[in-house]
């Protein structure tokens, strides 16, 4: 991570709180018949909205683009089934985070139709989401619950104690 981009750090009560502020915001959006999440990182929130929503019709789509430090070359792991393709009701996707909308711009092509939501957003990747609780800067590095264990932290002014 360069040392000019900014660190925000995301712990699971706060990104659970979030999972479900998303959820509210989405039920006026449906009724969904069928969840699209992306995998991995759309996983947990997908299920939560899922539980809050009543969405029984789960999928994913896996699509590797990251590293734990940068975004390389996309590569579709497993796309969506027929059964979802072929939905006659609303599809949601979920995901945790949209970037530069590389992700999202190949999973906006299989479901054109679909509404898109996140948990968080920069802004490259905005324009590509229907519904989303926080923007965050392009340059900040979000680290997600799962990224995460307990261990100091220096104070932001770069100092010591």
């Amino acid at each position: 991570m360069d040392s000019q981009n900014k660190s925000f750090p995301v712990t699971w009560d706060q990104f659970h709180r979030d999972s479900r502020a998303l959820a509210w915001r989405l039920t006026e959006k449906g009724p969904f018949e069928a969840l699209v999440a992306i995998t991995r990182g759309g996983l947990v929130p997908a299920a939560i909205v899922a539980r809050e929503l009543n969405i029984r019709l789960v999928e994913t789509v896996s699509i590797r683009s990251y590293d734990h430090q940068s975004q390389g070359e996309l590569e579709v792991m497993k796309t969506i089934t027929e059964a979802v393709l072929n939905t006659k009701g609303k599809v949601l996707i979920v995901d945790d985070l949209v970037d530069t909308g590389a992700t999202a711009r190949v999973v906006r092509d299989m479901l054109p139709e679909a509404h898109f939501a996140t948990v968080y957003a920069k802004p490259k990747g905005r324009p590509l989401v229907d519904t989303f609780i926080t923007e965050v800067s392009q340059d900040t590095w979000i680290y997600f619950p799962w990224d995460l264990e307990v261990a100091y932290a220096p104070p932001i002014h770069g100092g010591t104690d």
